[in-house]
């Protein structure tokens, strides 16, 4: 069953911060070269924009919303495309997409942005729905166990993993296409480049935007915690449909796929 405090955390606004989200992800070697290096096709971000949005959206929605046979049919598909993404004798690193420990800091990742933007839009303490949590990474293969038992434990989880972030040329390279948008036709990301490029770098930790070498200055935090307040004033007064969209939109996508047979990747 889904638990009603991670799915009111699901906030569609938060897709503001989804480019952020991708950097802290691929900041260790084996999931950025694990990306730059798949040879999925179908999950190629710069080919197919339109699928892998909906891919990674559709696996968020069901991890958060879904229900647990749900999130079993979405992991059986899933699997079926990491069984291609592995390291070969050229990577300059190694990396399986069934590595548990790797999915477990994308999980991590993955909540640390639910809760950054819980807070700054939504409202509301940090931590409130961690408990709830578990399924960012439980929907693939990282066992319940393996979650940090509580919000304490995440942090020093957290911390700990820090150590292990470093971008090199190659990947930031590659992130910084994302950042700028070059997935998109230029009519599109032309005119919404440096605005992406600001929101993006505002919802990076430090640490991150050191690796990424992307420039944040004092009046920058002010103009984006200024945007921030005004993005929250706006969402705490949506209904709930509104407030989860286009999340919501995603889990009924898939609940129509496993109904009429279709693949749900």
């Amino acid at each position: 069953m889904t638990d009603t405090a991670l799915r009111d955390a699901v906030v569609g606004a938060g897709l503001l911060a989804g480019s952020a989200n991708v950097i802290m992800q691929l900041s260790r070697a084996p999931v950025g070269y694990g990306v730059l290096e798949s040879r999925v096709d179908s999950g190629n971000l710069f080919r197919h924009p339109v699928k892998r949005t909906r891919t990674t959206l559709t696996y968020l929605a069901v991890a958060t919303m879904g229900t647990d046979a749900e999130r079993a049919a979405y992991r059986r598909g899933v699997n079926r495309a990491h069984a291609q993404v592995h390291s070969t004798a050229s990577s300059p690193v190694a990396y399986n997409a069934f590595d548990t420990e790797l999915q477990l800091w994308v999980a991590a990742c993955l909540y640390k942005g639910f809760e950054d933007v819980h807070v700054a839009i939504a409202g509301g303490e940090p931590g409130r729905f961690y408990a709830a949590a578990a399924p960012l990474g439980t929907t693939l293969q990282v066992r319940p166990e393996m979650w940090p038992a509580d919000r304490a434990a995440f942090e020093e989880y957290w911390t700990g993993g820090l150590a292990a972030v470093g971008i090199d040329d190659t990947v930031r390279r590659y992130l910084t296409r994302i950042v700028d948008l070059e997935f998109l036709p230029r009519v599109l990301a032309v005119p919404g480049r440096r605005f992406h490029r600001f929101v993006t770098t505002g919802f990076l930790p430090q640490r991150f935007r050191d690796e990424m070498r992307l420039p944040w200055t004092a009046a920058d935090q002010r103009r984006f915690d200024a945007l921030l307040a005004g993005l929250g004033r706006v969402v705490r007064l949506l209904p709930g449909p509104l407030r989860r969209f286009p999340y919501n939109v995603f889990l009924a996508d898939l609940r129509w796929r496993l109904r009429t047979g279709r693949p749900p990747v």
